[in-house]
């Protein structure tokens, strides 16, 4: 029998101990049958700006007890079709940055060699790299990306000569192996440049990026079409960085860019998503120091939902059930 949420009626939202979405927390090892894994990556060692996003996951927690069963748009009841459970936090040091990522990186490892697809709040956009590499291991092939994000996550260095920083995550999972820069595409990007060639080395490697202008013109119907024709049929990860939205709606992140994509557009762009060959996704960059209000963290654990639902239909269709 499939894990299910704590239902309000039974323990007031405002009561019990925080889970993802109310389920059940399970610990690695002890995770059998588990189809999906909500998990949180407390850590924003690789924050440039403003950091803050280490306390992502737990508020995120926190505002998650507002979803509830049954999509109300395409009826989704993702408990019903998987079996879903919080995996707890991923190890980090906050100390030390190339620790961190190897302690996330064999996290993601058992989780996928136990063939568990995660789903991840974190946390600065760093942490996308170790998840890509772990996903890209366990099924032996680059993944296709869909990116929401105000940046490219595509820089080369920081610092003189420091290759890991939330800039950096995508950059480093290509030259990897780990992501497919023809099947990756971009979505929401904004914003002043360090230099007018920032954005020359995604474009040559074949990545699709979609200006805001560009996203403002299409309108997101077409915008989503483009998505899907990119990435195919092929093994998807779903990126979200929360500063993709306009601050308006998400002002708890770190490097926040005005004139963004709305809370509504990005819901129904997640929506268009359905039927694509998902293999995981993230919602990063919510920053809680930056919103008080818990307003931001809201928005980020909502866009888990939309994923998690579309998840969850993906394991079923899998399973033949």
């Amino acid at each position: 029998m499939n894990n299910k949420p704590i239902s309000g009626h039974v323990l007031p939202r405002f009561a019990g101990i925080a889970t993802f979405m109310r389920l059940p927390y399970v610990a690695l090892p002890d995770v059998n049958d588990i189809d999906i894994g909500i998990i949180g990556v407390p850590w924003d060692g690789g924050t440039t700006n403003r950091a803050g996003a280490r306390h992502g996951p737990r508020q995120m927690r926190d505002l998650s007890t507002m979803t509830r069963n049954v999509h109300h748009v395409h009826g989704i009841a993702p408990y019903e079709l998987a079996n879903c459970a919080d995996l707890g936090d991923t190890p980090v040091n906050p100390v030390d940055l190339m620790d961190s990522i190897d302690r996330i990186q064999r996290f993601y490892d058992q989780v996928c060699d136990q063939g568990i697809m995660p789903l991840t709040a974190g946390g600065d956009h760093l942490l996308s790299l170790p998840i890509l590499r772990a996903l890209a291991k366990v099924h032996a092939e680059p993944l296709g990306m869909i990116h929401f994000d105000a940046h490219t996550d595509t820089m080369d260095r920081y610092f003189g000569d420091f290759e890991y920083t939330h800039g950096t995550p995508f950059r480093r999972a290509i030259e990897e192996g780990a992501l497919d820069p023809k099947r990756t595409v971009q979505i929401g990007i904004r914003g002043a440049l360090y230099t007018a060639q920032d954005k020359d080395w995604g474009l040559e490697q074949g990545i699709r990026v979609i200006e805001i202008e560009e996203y403002m013109d299409l309108g997101p119907d077409k915008v989503m079409q483009e998505a899907r024709r990119i990435v195919g049929d092929g093994k998807t990860y779903v990126s979200f960085d929360v500063d993709a939205l306009d601050p308006v709606y998400a002002p708890g992140t770190g490097t926040p860019e005005i004139g963004g994509i709305s809370t509504h557009d990005a819901q129904a762009m997640l929506r268009d998503l359905r039927g694509l060959n998902l293999v995981g996704a993230d919602v990063v960059e919510v920053a809680p120091p930056f919103d008080p209000s818990g307003n931001t963290a809201l928005v980020g654990v909502t866009m888990m939902w939309e994923m998690l639902c579309l998840m969850a239909e993906v394991i079923s269709k899998r399973q033949g059930s």
